[in-house]
């Protein structure tokens, strides 16, 4: 591609006296002229939709450069390194910033990526509301530990027990009973006991008898008595008796208190409600 170079200098011609040969424009000058401009014209490509040969050469723009700028070999080649150079490898890449790709549906087990919302979705579902979470040392609530659900504390002081729909003692969820202070259920004990019958006995004192066989207790005056002699005399058998006896028997056993506890191990109890 030629440029155009003027070979006649024609203000120099101007300033020169008249009468001067130099002074004339001559057909070759302008010929001469003609003919550069045209081999330079020729030789440049047209602004609509030009077709360039040889090695067009272009300035470079700078690699964040986003418009309809004339791309350089050497612009495409910074661009392409700068962009391989951000990206991970295939095998074993080590991705910075926040990494992102397509959420398996729930129940996917294949090697596909699994996002953060996938892994909450399974969680989710190990946990579903009324999930009951247990934990034996950390007492932070499972919504922050999990990051999802509303959780309430749940079961202070009492153990779970399964459901029995047979049992109305246990066929509701979450019906509570039961006491950890033993009861003793009511009852009464009876006795009764007497002595023996005993103590029957007699007594002796002095009295009077007729030799008729006429009684007499006492003095021998009696109308028509013969003979009187002094007699021991003994009274009729009498004085059986029995005793009562009561009282209560000697306290034994130990106290009720936390009497029905089972063997048991504390926990921290969580229930989800939303």
């Amino acid at each position: 591609m030629a440029n155009y170079i003027k070979a006649t200098n024609f203000a120099v011609k101007d300033s020169l006296n008249s009468g001067d040969p130099a002074k004339i424009v001559k057909g070759t000058e302008i010929d001469t002229e003609f003919n550069a401009i045209a081999a330079a014209i020729a030789s440049k490509p047209d602004a609509d939709s030009p077709t360039l040969t040889g090695t067009p050469l272009a300035p470079t723009p700078s690699t964040a450069t986003n418009n309809t700028q004339i791309s350089t070999t050497a612009y495409v080649v910074n661009r392409i390194t700068q962009d391989i150079a951000g990206k991970a490898n295939i095998a074993s890449p080590t991705f910075t910033g926040t990494p992102a790709a397509p959420t398996a549906t729930a129940g996917t087990n294949t090697t596909q990526l699994a996002t953060t919302a996938f892994v909450q979705a399974a969680l989710q579902a190990i946990y579903p509301v009324g999930s009951i979470y247990i934990n034996a040392t950390n007492s932070t609530n499972p919504g922050t530990l999990l990051g999802f659900g509303t959780w309430t504390a749940f079961g202070a002081g009492r153990v779970p027990v399964g459901f029995n729909a047979s049992d109305p003692l246990f066929d509701t969820a979450e019906e509570t009973g039961g006491s950890k202070d033993a009861i003793v259920v009511s009852h009464t004990h009876t006795f009764s006991a007497t002595t023996a019958s005993a103590g029957t006995h007699t007594h002796q004192f002095p009295g009077w008898a007729y030799v008729n066989g006429v009684d007499g207790i006492d003095s021998a005056y009696f109308s028509g008595a013969a003979e009187v002699i002094e007699q021991t005399r003994t009274t009729e058998s009498a004085g059986a008796h029995t005793h009562t006896l009561s009282g209560t028997t000697a306290s034994t056993g130990s106290s009720g208190t936390n009497a029905n506890l089972q063997p048991y191990i504390t926990v921290y109890m969580w229930k989800r409600t939303a």
